[in-house]
């Protein structure tokens, strides 16, 4: 499983480098080191305010799409995967996915904010969720591809992106994995 889902990532990865160096694409415009942390910072607190905000308004399909992410953890445990794998397949979600979909993806859909909402909208399409109850997980997923494709349209950066999605992914399957762990 793990060397299936770090192929997946890889693969969005190098394909959106090699779009990106075909089409002229830049990963960074001009770097700025302040505008970037403070673009990582606020993109981060976005996605964890996000969570909590509709874990208050849909408590319901919140705690399906829990249900489901629980799945996960417990069948990751069962695969063997370890935090330190966890790690490193969110760091390769991060880069990979912030490459493919805001360094490539969005630039080649209008740039602008029609591709920030179109690639948004392809993101949430390639994260499916089986269960219906869950249908907020799709939204969550819609709102966070508009904040990392508005916070690279807006620095011009994908360094900002690569971090904040790093450090939900891992965060969360840490949060997984430790779950799984206590239910055996």
């Amino acid at each position: 499983m793990f060397s299936f889902l770090m192929l997946i990532q890889l693969g969005l990865m190098l394909g959106g480098l090699v779009w990106m160096e075909l089409a002229g694409y830049t990963a960074i415009k001009s770097p700025d080191p302040l505008r970037d942390s403070l673009a990582f910072l606020l993109l981060y607190s976005g996605l964890v305010g996000l969570e909590r905000l509709f874990s208050r308004l849909f408590p319901n399909s919140f705690r399906a799409a829990e249900a489901l992410h629980g799945h996960l953890g417990t069948l990751m445990r069962a695969q063997g995967i370890s935090h330190h794998q966890a790690l490193l397949l969110a760091l390769a979600s991060g880069v990979g996915e912030e490459v493919f979909f805001r360094g490539a993806l969005q630039n080649a859909l209008l740039g602008g904010w029609p591709g920030v909402l179109l690639q948004a909208l392809v993101f949430t399409a390639l994260h499916p969720v089986p269960d219906r109850r869950a249908w907020s997980y799709p939204l969550f997923i819609f709102f966070g591809g508009l904040m990392f494709g508005a916070s690279y349209w807006l620095t011009g950066s994908l360094l900002p992106g690569i971090l904040a999605h790093y450090l939900h992914n891992a965060r969360g399957f840490y949060e997984l994995l430790d779950q799984a762990e206590k239910q055996l």
